[in-house]
């Protein structure tokens, strides 16, 4: 057992993203911090992010770029340390890093070059952070001006904390693989911070119909698609795996996709399907439809969508189709509809979406308004960001913003 007297004035649970902006801002303060991660290593989910490159924000961050059961909750933080900032720190580095698609952000190396960073911020200010550490219990104080007791073990080393401020950063549930937990949701619950129901967000889709054959068939195909659910839609590829389909636009949109709902899929975005087919058929009349087809979308797709759509039409030219045929063919490649099974859950998602409800939190300092002290900040909150950087963005802003008030 450490010593009882073992106290700091900020301990942080988590060493992710969020977890080390605030360590390094509070820090940078005169603070004393400890960050306490339940991992053996820090930052694995920086490490693994954007294939090892770490898509590390977006020129382009608004709070239309979030969902949250509150909106406006995300405004203040990402004013407080925008987007800007944190390039700023990223140039200050060195740090050699590229514009892709979207207006998102990525290292030229590698995403180490980012936990480095981090690090060593936390390291310049005499952060300390302890690795393979669980939380049993965390207990209220009223004494010395000591506000939280951690009780747990490093390794088989027990251990007693005390601190003025605690700052739950666990992340939650998606990928547990590298870390996360819903240990920052029991100690939501343990305070009376009211919660939001949780569920995978940004990950693949499952099929147990027809579609399934379909999609192990074309596994490895990818093409620019537009993905529509809910008056939601995004425009990027999507990628045929063995167990469904996956790619950006496909993790975009299941974070707006509830069970039961169903998926429309243009295949052929910015294109007037009606338009093409029509001149096609005036210029190219004895062209068969899988011929043209196969230009924009492959031969293996279009084989696929012949057997679902079109099976009795396989060598039939562009000429014998009247335009209300061809009018119903650009229709189904406009609005493919598609009804998954399942998404394929925490395993492979990337965010959680739900968290601890934004009510109950100062938006401008991440503490928890009925209990001082305590303060929540990344993903464990009720606020998750598109793809392209904005949760990355959200864990330096939120983490920052607490930072400055612990």
């Amino acid at each position: 057992m450490q010593s009882p007297g073992a106290s700091h004035d900020v301990i942080i649970l988590g060493a992710g993203a969020s977890g080390l902006m605030c360590a390094a801002t509070a820090a940078q303060r005169g603070r004393r911090v400890l960050v306490l991660e339940r991992a053996n290593k820090v930052g694995k989910k920086i490490l693994m992010s954007g294939g090892g490159r770490c898509n590390f924000t977006n020129y382009q961050v608004e709070a239309d770029n979030f969902l949250s059961d509150n909106p406006h909750f995300c405004k203040a933080a990402l004013k407080r340390y925008t987007q800007w900032d944190f390039i700023g720190m990223v140039e200050r580095y060195g740090i050699d890093y590229e514009e892709r698609r979207h207006s998102q952000l990525f290292c030229r190396q590698s995403a180490r070059d980012i936990l480095d960073m981090l690090l060593d911020e936390c390291q310049q200010a005499g952060v300390e952070i302890r690795t393979h550490c669980e939380i049993a219990e965390v207990q209220t104080l009223e004494s010395h001006n000591l506000r939280y007791r951690l009780l747990g073990r490093q390794g088989q080393q027990p251990f007693r904390l005390d601190c003025q401020s605690l700052v739950v950063a666990t992340g939650a549930l998606s990928i547990p693989t590298l870390g996360g937990s819903g240990i920052g949701y029991e100690i939501a619950s343990q305070f009376g911070l009211p919660l939001v129901p949780r569920r995978a967000g940004l990950v693949p889709f499952m099929f147990s119909d027809n579609m399934k054959a379909v999609c192990e068939r074309l596994s490895g195909l990818a093409l620019e698609v537009t993905a529509s659910c809910n008056d939601q839609s995004f425009t990027e590829n999507m990628l045929f795996t063995h167990r469904g389909i996956s790619g950006p636009a496909i993790l975009q949109i299941s974070s707006y996709w509830h069970p039961g709902d169903t998926l429309i899929i243009d295949l052929l975005p910015g294109l007037d399907a009606f338009h093409w087919l029509r001149e096609a058929k005036q210029q190219q009349g004895k062209q068969l439809l899988k011929t043209l087809l196969a230009q924009r979308l492959g031969r293996a797709l279009v084989t696929e969508l012949q057997q679902l759509w079109w099976p009795d039409a396989p060598a039939r030219p562009l000429a014998d189709y009247s335009d209300r045929q061809l009018r119903t063919v650009a229709d189904q490649l406009h609005q493919w509809l598609l009804k998954p099974s399942a998404t394929e859950g925490y395993r492979t998602a990337e965010v959680t979406l739900g968290g601890v409800a934004t009510e109950a939190v100062s938006s401008k300092t991440m503490e928890a308004r009925d209990c001082p002290g305590l303060y929540f900040v990344g993903e464990v909150l009720d606020v998750s960001g598109h793809l392209g950087g904005f949760n990355f963005q959200w864990a330096w802003s939120s983490g920052y913003s607490a930072g400055l008030a612990v």
